[in-house]
């Protein structure tokens, strides 16, 4: 099974896992709900990579940061559930699960899971749909967001409000393998599996848009 292939297949199943917690919880509180989403979806992914990639490191949001990964090859980074708000809205559809691979200073692997909506969006190759106007959509995960824009249905996602690795880098990787344009909001490189998780700010969207957002980001 290729990189590709694995974050897909992980990122999907831990989604329908997901969506069994969801049902099994559907009469409990909401906090409850987004507890144990994170910990099983966590729980299965951990597993998963340690069975097929025994010898690769893993940053999760859920999990401790073993800085091991800072001098490993390969580091796998997972969000178990990117959304844990709107995973505890019963009936909302914009949350994720992603699972990238960073190898060699790049993201060279990655997939988001949308698993209530039934689409898994993963490399190598996505397809993108000619984009449609500019209508500001409101939804909730940043692998939601990401994906809008893969899918054609956004043209631009820009964040400025704080944000970790495990939020964007397998919707970054995504978007980089659909042709889509990354970057920080100063149009400086994404880069990732560093010491400081935090990466507050991205921009991802059609490269011949790339320059008109640039010029308003960087007056920010």
């Amino acid at each position: 099974m290729t990189d590709h292939e694995l974050a897909a297949r992980l990122a999907t199943e831990a989604g329908e896992l997901l969506l069994k917690v969801r049902e099994e919880f559907a009469d409990a509180d909401a906090k409850d709900r987004k507890a144990a989403g994170d910990k099983r979806s966590h729980d299965f992914l951990m597993a998963a990579l340690a069975e097929h990639r025994p010898g690769d490191a893993v940053l999760s949001e859920e999990g401790a940061d073993d800085l091991i990964r800072l001098t490993s090859e390969r580091v796998w980074i997972v969000d178990p559930l990117d959304g844990t708000r709107e995973f505890s809205e019963l009936g909302r559809t914009d949350w994720a699960v992603h699972v990238a691979l960073w190898e060699g200073g790049e993201l060279v692997a990655g997939a988001v899971a949308l698993p209530a909506q039934g689409v898994t969006l993963a490399t190598p190759t996505v397809a993108v749909r000619d984009a449609l106007g500019g209508v500001l959509v409101e939804m909730g995960s940043a692998g939601a967001k990401v994906a809008s824009v893969v899918q054609g249905i956004s043209d631009v996602y820009v964040h400025a409000g704080g944000q970790y690795e495990w939020d964007s880098a397998a919707p970054v990787a995504v978007a980089r393998a659909a042709g889509l344009f990354t970057s920080r909001i100063d149009g400086s490189p994404l880069v990732y599996n560093q010491s400081d998780v935090s990466l507050p700010d991205l921009i991802v969207c059609r490269p011949e848009l790339a320059d008109a957002v640039l010029t308003v980001t960087k007056l920010e």
